[in-house]
């Protein structure tokens, strides 16, 4: 018999909003970070402002596995706080996956 070891889903996600929305956004993300990072699944939940872009927000984010990941996007302060509130606002979003090297 053979198992396989799945190895934890790891990946940035960058937004880019409004100048004027930053406060708005750092308001969201304290709960948002606080609920993801109480997830049983959740690995790491790092939220950063990228230097010299006051405006660009970073998050890094790694997983136990997909149903972890699963969970985190099905839960209520996933939808209310990303979903319903910085989806809302964001002017840019792109999601680079990673692969950990070692």
């Amino acid at each position: 018999m053979t198992t396989s070891h799945q190895r934890p889903i790891s990946f940035l996600v960058r937004m880019k909003f409004a100048e004027e929305d930053r406060s708005e956004i750092q308001a969201m993300l304290a709960p948002l970070t606080e609920g993801s990072r109480k997830e049983d699944g959740c690995l790491t939940y790092v939220p950063h402002w990228v230097e010299g872009e006051s405006a660009t927000l970073v998050i890094y984010e790694q997983y136990r596995d997909s149903a972890a990941l699963e969970a985190h996007r099905a839960s209520a302060h996933f939808q209310q706080y990303a979903v319903s509130g910085l989806y809302q606002k964001m002017r840019e979003r792109s999601v680079e996956d990673l692969i950990a090297a070692a």
